[in-house]
């Protein structure tokens, strides 16, 4: 039985309409939403990680892929690779948080996450959502079961991020029964240990062979099947213990029952898949970040310099506080924007129920949240690791501690799922694809907000909020999206349809709209555990995590808005516009040694991260 998030929360829509609306805070879902359900299959998880992954590391990174796949096949029987598979298939359609809530928890050894994140994502959702009956019937329960493993081909030498540009071929063959495969995909994450392959390749004319007209498609290629051959284990920066090897097809012939989905169609399949993907590389973010500042603060408590714990050193502090805030707002985006998706999954109509394309429109729909997820979150991790290398000092550089893994495992995450640059182009690429096509109200509201700024001085920047504690917040808040539509105006005005060629002003834009929604959603989570009556203790520390972050969030919207300022203004217009930028900039800073000194004391206190 699928389990749901809260009745009580209102369906939020997606695609950026957070730039243009005010959302309550009772409207988002948090983690103080999960349900006892929920909160069972999370200890469950951990459990997992801490008594059975944890203790084989040495042999995973040693990769020792017997040990992975021993470790598959438990998780399969505690039910962890079923989530999302469907009930009729021997899966357990537990929906998208509780999807997630595994995704974040069995994180503690990157290893063996990106293995488990493949298989139930990459690898198992494209059948879930695009295979026959038949296909379903066959593979579903083995993968659900841990019985197989899989695996998801897509990259090729020449076409990382350019996904369409795949040169691998697919031919008919004459007597009609099989597709013939040639070419080669690289970076293939579980290559070495999988059962079962979706491969991307371009069906062509088996005459011309011409690339440029080929059907972009998707196969179902078991694992010995003639012409399928696994290349060299890869030998990687970090994640060493997952598997990575390339894929070499010569003449692999692939049964014609094994197409999935439509031939032509298998960019559906590609692009859809990548936005689960991109999401619970978030949360997946969140949960090794977690582990990160555990590890760093059971050390900064043990070592002693000039005659004190160095976790009593201010400067310490004000790292261990800095990690705890961005992993606050990390889970609160990461858990914000995936009960949203399961909200408006539980919506669909009883006559369109496992609909697989009605399900991937309504999270195409969050398409800008799961690409900001992807690159805020990887970008959080990659701080907290570098953070707990400096706390360890030199023990963090070596490989007798855990910080030096967790920092190499970390720099993945800036790559998988579509590169980070890619994904900022993605963020402000479809933000101004639904504002032209009239999806999203952006082209007004920036009009708008472009008659306001242009008029005479208002008191935007004061800061007078009465008894509210995050009054300030609020306003920077308030003015960081102001700022983001401003710059979004003037880029639109000076380059209007050229402005997807000027990939540096596009990637600012997708700065500002990232921490608009990371300080909406830390704003909003704060808020709703005050008013829900939540631990005075526990309220507290989201409002000090939401303070200290909201000074790193309006400095990014700041810098970035004058990036693009400065990019597409000049002369008077330029001092004008600045004058703009310095009027909504304005704002009274928090006393941030204090916020990070009560911040760091509490998760000190804890031992790990205090939510």
């Amino acid at each position: 039985m699928a389990t749901s998030t809260s009745p009580e929360i209102a369906v939020v829509r997606g695609g950026g309409a957070f730039l243009l609306e005010e959302t309550e805070p009772a409207n988002v879902f948090t983690p103080e939403d999960f349900s006892d359900e929920q909160r069972q299959i999370a200890g469950t998880t951990a459990e997992f990680a801490t008594n059975d992954i944890l203790p084989a590391a040495d042999a995973i990174e040693a990769k020792e892929f017997a040990v992975t796949r021993g470790l598959m096949k438990k998780a399969g029987e505690l039910g962890l690779l079923a989530v999302d598979v469907p009930e009729e298939y021997e899966g357990l359609a537990l929906g998208k948080v509780t999807s997630a809530i595994v995704a974040e928890n069995i994180s503690k050894l990157a290893s063996f996450s990106v293995a488990f994140s493949a298989h139930v994502g990459i690898g198992t959702l494209p059948l879930v959502w695009y295979g026959t009956e038949e296909q379903k019937r066959r593979y579903l329960p083995k993968l659900a079961s841990g019985e197989w493993v899989s695996s998801y081909a897509l990259s090729e030498a020449s076409s990382g991020s350019d996904a369409m540009n795949i040169r691998t071929r697919a031919v008919l063959s004459e007597d009609g029964q099989h597709y013939v495969l040639n070419g080669e995909k690289m970076w293939i994450t579980n290559a070495g240990i999988s059962d079962l392959f979706t491969i991307f390749a371009k069906i062509v004319d088996a005459k011309d062979g011409d690339l440029a007209q080929g059907k972009f498609s998707a196969f179902l290629v078991e694992r010995g099947t003639p012409g399928l051959t696994v290349g060299a284990e890869e030998h990687k920066l970090g994640i060493r213990g997952s598997s990575t090897c390339p894929l070499v097809l010569s003449e692999c012939q692939v049964p014609v029952g094994n197409l999935l989905g439509e031939a032509g169609k298998g960019h559906h399949i590609a692009f859809n898949i990548l936005n689960v993907g991109r999401y619970k590389l978030g949360v997946a973010c969140v949960g090794g970040a977690k582990t990160s500042l555990e590890n760093s603060v059971g050390y900064a408590k043990e070592r002693k310099a000039f005659g004190k714990s160095i976790a009593e050193f201010g400067l310490i502090q004000q790292k261990i506080a800095d990690a705890a805030a961005r992993i606050y707002v990390g889970e609160t985006m990461c858990y914000r924007t995936v009960g949203a998706i399961d909200r408006s999954l539980g919506e669909i109509p009883a006559d369109k129920a496992g609909d697989a394309r009605e399900i991937q429109k309504r999270i195409e729909e969050f398409a800008v949240e799961c690409s900001v997820l992807k690159v805020w979150a990887s970008e959080m991790l990659g701080m907290v690791t570098d953070h707990g290398v400096q706390i360890l000092g030199g023990y963090g550089y070596v490989e007798d501690y855990p910080a030096e893994r967790a920092w190499r495992d970390a720099r993945i995450n800036r790559i998988f799922e579509g590169t980070n640059e890619i994904n900022r182009l993605i963020i402000t690429g479809f933000l101004m694809k639904r504002a032209m096509s009239g999806q999203l109200a952006l082209l007004p509201a920036i009009k708008t907000l472009m008659d306001e700024v242009m008029g005479a001085p208002s008191l935007a920047g004061e800061m007078d909020g009465g008894e509210d504690t995050l009054a300030r917040e609020a306003k920077m808040l308030a003015n960081g999206k102001k700022l983001a539509l401003f710059a979004a105006g003037v880029a639109s005005q000076k380059y209007m349809t050229a402005l997807a060629e000027e990939q540096e002003v596009m990637a600012a834009i997708a700065e500002m709209v990232m921490e608009v929604y990371a300080l909406e959603s830390a704003l909003l989570r704060a808020r709703k555990m005050r008013q829900a009556g939540d631990k005075a203790d526990r309220v507290a520390m989201a409002e000090a995590m939401t303070q200290i972050y909201a000074e790193t969030a309006f400095e990014r919207i700041v810098s970035s808005a004058r990036q693009v300022v400065g990019a597409a203004a000049e002369g008077d217009a330029l001092r004008t516009q600045l004058a703009i930028l310095r009027r909504l900039a304005k704002h009274e800073p928090a006393n941030g040694v204090a916020l990070s000194r009560k911040v760091a004391a509490a998760v000190i206190g804890k031992g790990r991260y205090i939510l």
